[in-house]
């Protein structure tokens, strides 16, 4: 089971270190594959970045927290959504890589192996959702 106060508490404190990651966030995405920046070239005002960015936080904390299926059903949808722009299910993970990634240098020497590890259930768990669909 995940800690999901771990999870919330590390956005937390990102949120009031960095305010809003997204061009980090999205900046690392590229890095990890530069086929993801020209899926944005039409994203002019950073609105859809911006949705994107919330609703995979917002599916983040639900699996973490685990009280509802809808963040499972989301999920699921965006994998199906993203096939249509020939990502598959590794390369939507992506997404959540890169925000973990960014996260951990923002958090700094506040990392630690417990934070870590609840990170990478949290991913390990995320990469499991539709996997048989």
């Amino acid at each position: 089971m995940i800690n999901a106060a771990i999870i919330t508490s590390t956005l937390e404190t990102v949120s009031e270190r960095c305010g809003d990651p997204k061009g980090r966030i999205f900046a690392r995405l590229y890095a990890l594959d530069a086929k993801f920046e020209p899926l944005f070239v039409m994203d002019t005002d950073g609105g859809v970045r911006g949705s994107m960015l919330e609703t995979s936080l917002n599916c983040m904390i639900g699996v973490a927290e685990g009280k509802s299926e809808t963040p499972r059903l989301l999920i699921e949808a965006a994998r199906m959504i993203h096939d249509g722009y020939g990502l598959t299910p590794a390369e939507v993970d992506l997404m959540f890589v890169a925000m973990r990634d960014v996260f951990r240098e923002i958090m700094a020497d506040d990392w630690t192996a417990d934070v870590d590890a609840e990170w990478t259930a949290l991913l390990d768990e995320l990469a499991t959702i539709g996997a048989a669909a």
